[in-house]
């Protein structure tokens, strides 16, 4: 791994840093690997709760870096050649590689968020936003379409209408309009303590439970109505009746009137994902 992508840990909390702030994060070649690597490694943890993807410096991630891609032709090439690929690329996994993660992965987002910065945040579960935050979908500028998971990944939260506008336009939003479309989950006025808050809600829940809703509303929600109960049925049966569920039992029943969850009993490591 590069220095082009941090990864650290606080308790079970994975913090993931693009790391150009002098380009505002924009993403070279050195900057994918660096993130795909990320993405292997997290998936071989079962001790976390969530991953929180930010980025260092003015700007979450401004996008292709074109004149770095450019600079390298034959890399640029090798790259292309993915294109021919009939399965998922490297460039698509940049962002869709987050949703076979087992944990809720959250975006906080700051500065700039275009082109594979918006791709890469709508990869995660949750947006996040400050106030000031623009976003666009800027591969139309310069005469591309988004192709590096864009647009599954926008058909989960925008109509068909306002998909295609923003698309065709490469038009710039704030964080207000990209949450009224739906965009974002949150706005806030401050991200990163909005981002930690909801990890901490988050993990007082069983880590097999939230996994399994995870993956369960990827699978069903653009389903036909029996595959999407096949799932339910499907993820339900991977986590009734096992260690993590009867905790969660346990802690519901030692829970008075009024009171907290009984913190009595701990859930153990996750199992699913």
């Amino acid at each position: 791994m590069t220095d082009r992508v941090l990864l650290r840990f606080d308790n079970d909390i994975a913090y993931v840093t693009l790391n150009r702030p002098d380009k505002h994060n924009g993403m070279d070649f050195l900057m994918l690997r660096a993130l795909l690597d990320v993405q292997r490694k997290l998936r071989r943890r079962r001790d976390i709760r969530a991953v929180i993807l930010h980025g260092a410096g003015p700007s979450f991630c401004a996008g292709l870096d074109f004149k770095a891609a450019f600079g390298k032709p034959l890399k640029l090439f090798a790259m292309a050649l993915q294109l021919l690929l009939p399965w998922r690329n490297d460039f698509q996994r940049w962002s869709m590689g987050w949703r076979t993660l087992g944990v809720p992965v959250i975006a906080v987002v700051h500065g700039n968020c275009f082109g594979a910065g918006i791709q890469l945040a709508l990869g995660a579960d949750i947006r996040i936003s400050a106030a000031d935050a623009r976003y666009s979908i800027m591969e139309a500028k310069w005469g591309l379409v988004p192709d590096m998971g864009g647009t599954p990944l926008l058909r989960d939260v925008l109509p068909l209408d306002v998909a295609k506008e923003l698309t065709m336009t490469g038009r710039v939003i704030s964080a207000q309009e990209a949450h009224g479309y739906g965009l974002l989950t949150h706005v806030s006025d401050d991200p990163m303590a909005h981002a930690r808050r909801l990890v901490t809600e988050i993990a007082s829940r069983s880590p097999d439970a939230v996994a399994a809703g995870k993956f369960l509303l990827q699978q069903a929600y653009a389903a036909s109505d029996s595959s999407a109960l096949r799932a339910e049925r499907r993820w339900q049966r991977r986590i009734i009746g096992r260690a993590n569920q009867r905790t969660a039992v346990a802690r519901n029943q030692a829970q008075g009137p009024g009171q907290e969850e009984g913190m009595q009993k701990e859930f153990g490591t996750r199992r699913i994902g």
